[in-house]
């Protein structure tokens, strides 16, 4: 089953199994509609429609529609740190931050492609549409850096928060523009933000010297 969101963004947090699964119907439903009719048409009535549940069940969760989507939002972080996570186990420790951070970009752009509702909620910056929030990628900055902190073997300390802070506000950019320019993504405008992450983050990361095998 998915990942529940935090109970910070329910109004009311799941505690049956069969809560939960109410809980992912909702957002799965909350997801399709928004790819179908965009966020402005969307309704916690059309959700709970398509979910199957009663209006109630939605409200028990969500007062608005905004809401919804936020935890939708942090549910996709969710399933994004695990996607990666996962990847990291499959490479092993010894692969290199530049390994590491290719999970990163890859695992964000299958997202971005396939995830639905994730064009337009993705971690949370573009709700309303149209507008840019830092606060999500300050989020994802933090979840990298408690993540890959013991993979790179540095401390999650300040100055490794602001390297990451930096390396996804640049990424969010120049993704947002490969998605502009293709709607599968410019992959010329993708390898330049892959080069421009690692020319950026080696003048750091390469000083952790001993796991970095990929080096080249």
């Amino acid at each position: 089953m998915k990942p529940v969101p935090h109970a910070t963004s329910l109004r009311r947090a799941p505690v049956q199994r069969r809560s939960a699964e109410r809980l992912t119907r909702i957002l799965d439903a909350c997801a399709d509609l928004l790819d179908e009719v965009g966020y402005d048409a969307l309704s916690t009535r059309a959700v709970a429609l398509r979910a199957g549940v009663p209006i109630g069940s939605v409200y028990r969760f969500f007062g608005n529609k905004r809401a919804m989507v936020d935890a939708l939002a942090q549910r996709n972080l969710d399933i994004y740190t695990e996607r990666v996570t996962h990847r990291l186990q499959e490479t092993g420790s010894g692969a290199g931050w530049r390994v590491a951070m290719d999970a990163v970009l890859d695992e964000y752009l299958a997202m971005k492609r396939t995830a639905p509702g994730f064009s337009l909620v993705d971690f949370g910056n573009q709700i309303p549409v149209g507008t840019r929030d830092a606060e999500p990628n300050t989020r994802v900055a933090d979840r990298l850096t408690d993540m890959l902190s013991a993979y790179l073997d540095r401390a999650p300390d300040e100055d490794l928060r602001r390297i990451f802070l930096i390396a996804v506000e640049a990424a969010d950019t120049l993704v947002q523009l490969a998605f502009r320019l293709d709607p599968a993504g410019d992959e010329r405008v993708i390898e330049e933000t892959r080069e421009l992450l690692r020319a950026y983050l080696s003048r750091s990361l390469d000083r952790t010297g001993p796991g970095d095998a990929s080096r080249h």
